[in-house]
């Protein structure tokens, strides 16, 4: 058994385990974080400020050992020690790891709510975009922050409001909102 693990030279194990660790990379990528037990929602990586990925996420490990296998290979190709390529292995997946794990907090936290409260909407200024008939419903623009939001609508007193026209929004009832006209 012993005759059967020398075979294998360094370089051979070093460009096993980066192939092993792009392998499980392409796997992560294609089907998402299914394997990510301790990622963004585990124990391990979530320092509970919900800021990202985890440094345990399965992309952060499977590029570690990916840079590790495949700087492993290419010290033992200059001729240094298994233990010395073991080292620059290390150094090199956590380098590579790193980025990947800041480049994932950084993507995290650039992403924006597009969540619209009731009481944002509760006050603002809008303007009809379909006619609002007397006793029916129509539609509403209104902006909220950066958001242009449309909502069904109808007036407070069941009277009519014509495209274009400017109204309040006085109440938020599921979808629908109760505007009064402005004068």
């Amino acid at each position: 058994m012993l005759e059967w693990f020398r075979q294998f030279s360094a370089f051979t194990v070093f460009v096993s385990i980066g192939a092993v660790g792009f392998l499980f990379l392409l796997v992560s990528l294609l089907f998402g974080e299914i394997f990510d037990m301790f990622g963004h929602d585990g124990d391990f990586g979530h320092d509970g400020d919900h800021g990202g990925p985890g440094f345990f996420s399965t992309r952060v490990i499977s590029v570690f050992v990916t840079a590790f296998g495949g700087f492993g290979a290419i010290a033992i190709q200059y001729g240094l020690t298994p233990m010395a390529s073991s080292g620059i292995g290390f150094v090199g997946g956590v380098a590579l790891g790193g980025v990947v794990f800041a480049f994932g907090r950084a993507l995290y936290s650039a992403q924006s709510s597009t969540e619209v409260h009731t009481e944002d909407l509760l006050g603002q200024t809008a303007r009809v975009i379909v006619a609002i008939p007397a006793g029916g419903i129509g539609q509403v623009r209104c902006r909220v922050g950066e958001q242009l939001i449309d909502k069904i609508a109808r007036t407070h007193d069941g009277s009519a409001a014509p495209e274009n026209s400017v109204v309040k929004v006085e109440e938020v009832l599921g979808e629908t909102v109760i505007v009064r006209r402005q004068a």
